[in-house]
């Protein structure tokens, strides 16, 4: 016979903030009973405070206090050894002081000595003020250790200025190389052309053809007679300019080539583009050596190092990566832009380059990538183009046809220029796409949306005193 069963109230169901809220009450009452009511105060907790806020705060003044005050100090604010009457303002008597409200003011004491001339010291005379109804205790602040701004100084640089505009392209001019001998220089077009230009004179010698697409990218070897382009018909061609003819062609991108770069000691050839890799290649064999895959997108500027086997490229994904081409594989990646990363230059003495983005342009140690500093102006367009000479002049191009120039070492903006198309051109072809100095770095040569080739080069009679140098240095240097 089966026992009684016994009856299960029905639990009423709750929810779990309220489950929760049930839970945090038991445990205050648990814990704290006496919520609203302040701690037992701890007087040795308090005099470990003030001891230590008295020995971190006052120690630097503390043997001021000790020392013996000068002989003009000594004989009063109403002596009679003055050296005639003085100008300056003293308080009143302290029983004027203690019995006086709103008339505390200041008076003129005739007498007054004056403080005997030191080194550092001026001639001017000493205001003591005391607004009334201050305290008579100073602030921490006022006794701060003022430290000058550790932002380091610009150099002088001359104005630079065009004294030659080219003409021939048909196309935009996409990128530009300089010759090791400073002979000459070669620029290609969107016109699908390669032309070869005379440093000194700016006429043409030479023009050679051979790719489908608009030309992005040029090298010249210092160690072989060879010139390197690549466009975006996917070729990266090799060119004999002693035969003036190409005798290579590297096929392996799967996409328009936007950059390419030689190495300074190895016979290595190195190719970005719009497929996300940048491949290395070796000039003689014609074979793909490394395929350096990372990037999420178009590969758009990279250099290389002659001390290091080091590769750095910039890309539109917004970041910077460093390779090595011993392992094949990525030593860091740098996100400080927020934009993509279309250019590059590394200064030709020092261990450091700048990279420029639509929001900053910003300079970096080499080779592990610490980041030095900002600009400190911003050019507030897409920057395309880069190039640093030994003198610290830096050199920006924008697409709205804007050319800025900078001091390396500080970051300080000295000049903005902007450039004027050619007649026949529309003001939107205004837009400048290569920068680069020749071997000497005194000229600096640019290529434009409007078919043109600008020159440039410092104006020889300017002085710092014509052109005196504005730099403001930046009031928080922790941004940086």
């Amino acid at each position: 016979m089966p026992g009684p069963t016994l009856e299960m109230e029905p639990v009423e169901p709750q929810s779990l903030k309220k489950l929760s809220l049930k839970s945090l009450k038991r445990s205050l009452d648990l814990f704290s009973r006496a919520q609203g009511e302040l701690p037992t105060p701890d007087p040795e907790s308090k005099t470990i405070r003030t001891s230590h806020k008295i020995s971190m705060e006052y120690v630097g003044i503390q043997p001021m206090a000790s020392q013996k005050p000068p002989r003009w100090a000594e004989s009063g604010a109403l002596g009679s050894g003055s050296e005639g009457p003085s100008n300056a303002l003293a308080l009143t008597d302290s029983k004027e002081m203690q019995t006086g409200g709103a008339q505390n003011d200041l008076v003129v004491s005739p007498s007054a000595p004056r403080a005997p001339n030191t080194v550092g010291n001026s001639d001017r005379d000493t205001v003591a003020v005391s607004a009334p109804g201050s305290s008579h205790r100073f602030s921490t602040s006022a006794m701060m250790e003022r430290i000058s701004s550790r932002w380091p100084c610009p150099d002088w640089h001359a104005p630079w200025k065009i004294y030659r505009v080219i003409s021939g392209h048909l196309g935009w001019v996409r990128c530009i190389a300089f010759d090791p001998s400073n002979r000459w220089f070669c620029t290609g077009s969107a016109d699908r052309t390669i032309k070869i230009w005379d440093v000194a004179t700016g006429t043409l010698q030479l023009t050679v053809t051979g790719h489908i697409e608009q030309i992005r990218g040029l090298a010249v070897s210092s160690r072989h007679t060879y010139m390197f382009s690549a466009g975006d018909d996917k070729l990266v061609k090799c060119w004999d300019l002693e035969q003036n003819k190409v005798i290579h062609s590297y096929h392996g991108h799967l996409s328009g080539v936007y950059c390419l770069a030689l190495h300074p000691t190895l016979d290595v050839l190195l190719t970005g583009g719009r497929d996300s890799v940048c491949r290395v290649w070796d000039i003689r064999s014609k074979t793909q050596v490394h395929a350096l895959s990372g990037h999420d997108n178009t590969v758009c500027s990279v250099f290389t190092r002659p001390t290091d086997p080091q590769v750095v490229t910039g890309s539109h994904d917004t970041t910077i990566k460093f390779w090595d081409l011993r392992y094949v594989k990525t030593m860091s990646t740098l996100t400080h832009h927020k934009k993509s990363v279309r250019a590059m230059a590394q200064h030709p003495r020092e261990h450091c380059f700048a990279s420029a983005s639509a929001d900053n342009i910003k300079k970096f140690n080499l080779p592990r990538g610490e980041f030095l500093h900002n600009m400190l102006s911003q050019q507030k367009t897409i920057i395309n183009a880069m190039a640093v000479n030994e003198d610290g002049v830096l050199a920006t191009g924008g697409d709205n046809g804007s050319m800025w120039f900078w001091d390396w070492k500080s970051g300080h903006n000295f000049q903005q220029s902007q450039t004027i198309v050619q007649s026949g051109s529309l003001d939107s072809e205004a837009g400048i796409y290569a920068l680069s100095y020749d071997v000497t770095g005194t000229r600096l040569v640019s290529c434009e949306a409007d078919k043109t080739i600008k020159m440039w080069r410092q104006d020889e009679n300017a002085t710092p005193e014509t052109h005196p140098l504005n730099f403001r240095p930046p009031k928080d240097i922790r941004r940086f």
